[in-house]
């Protein structure tokens, strides 16, 4: 999930909510209905692909938007693909299509098997009415590498030409509410960048400062967040604080 929530970010997407919910039909579709409901431009669920019982995403998928489960032949050439590159012409390894292998392959109607390069199940792309819904297998390695060769290309669409930039500092000796009233005299004066503040156990008071911008110029979000950092530190500096930058 945190994989995801920052890759989306990083590519200018805006991640407005995560939700989890346990393996169950009814759950899953559900909570794509509500995401649905809200209009949302992009839902990506991550595991519940494979070939087990409890692996109910698709069946889900075909719940909610009302579209019945096929075998999806692009899909099915995937998954022999796969076991042709696993076990190759060893004749002591044949390749079955058993009902759990085929259930991986069985899509909702008019989705779009994503090629995973690195396990059995595909990813899938559907377009439902103005909402991009995207499963990826709940494997790290398989979602990851899914998303970036399928997944990352769709969002850029989506988004454009946008550049993220951020940065942190880690600020000690001022506390949380001496603190807010300098981030908010750096979000007057650097209006698009977005600052946000996480309090820390240490020795006296310790702030970690977040700060991000997204910009459709790759200088203007550089300069923006350098700018903005450069004016906190020496706000956090003149009220008695120390300013530590961190690597993000």
């Amino acid at each position: 999930m945190c994989f995801l929530a920052k890759a989306v970010t990083d590519l200018g997407g805006n991640v407005t909510r995560a939700t989890t919910v346990r393996d169950d039909v009814d759950e899953i579709s559900s909570a794509i209905n509500e995401a649905l409901n809200r209009k949302t431009d992009f839902i990506i669920a991550c595991g519940g692909l494979g070939p087990t019982f409890d692996d109910k995403t698709l069946e889900a998928f075909s719940k909610a938007i009302d579209r019945p489960l096929e075998l999806n032949e692009v899909a099915l050439e995937y998954l022999k693909e796969r076991y042709r590159r696993r076990y190759g012409d060893n004749p002591r390894e044949k390749f079955e299509l058993t009902s759990s292998r085929l259930k991986m392959v069985r899509l909702p109607r008019s989705a779009t098997p994503l090629r995973n390069p690195v396990g059995s199940a595909p990813g899938v792309y559907v377009k439902h009415r103005e909402t991009v819904i995207v499963a990826l297998p709940g494997v790290p390695e398989e979602m990851q590498a899914i998303f970036e060769q399928s997944v990352v290309p769709l969002i850029r669409e989506l988004v454009g030409n946008i550049f993220r930039s951020e940065g942190s500092l880690k600020v000690t000796g001022l506390g949380e509410s001496k603190v807010a009233p300098l981030i908010d005299t750096v979000m007057l004066t650097s209006p698009n960048v977005y600052i946000k503040s996480h309090p820390r156990h240490g020795q006296g008071p310790t702030l970690e400062l977040h700060l991000s911008i997204v910009s459709e110029s790759e200088d203007v979000a550089k300069n923006s967040v350098k700018r903005a950092m450069e004016e906190l530190s020496r706000l956090v500096a003149d009220n008695g604080g120390e300013v530590e930058l961190m690597k993000t």
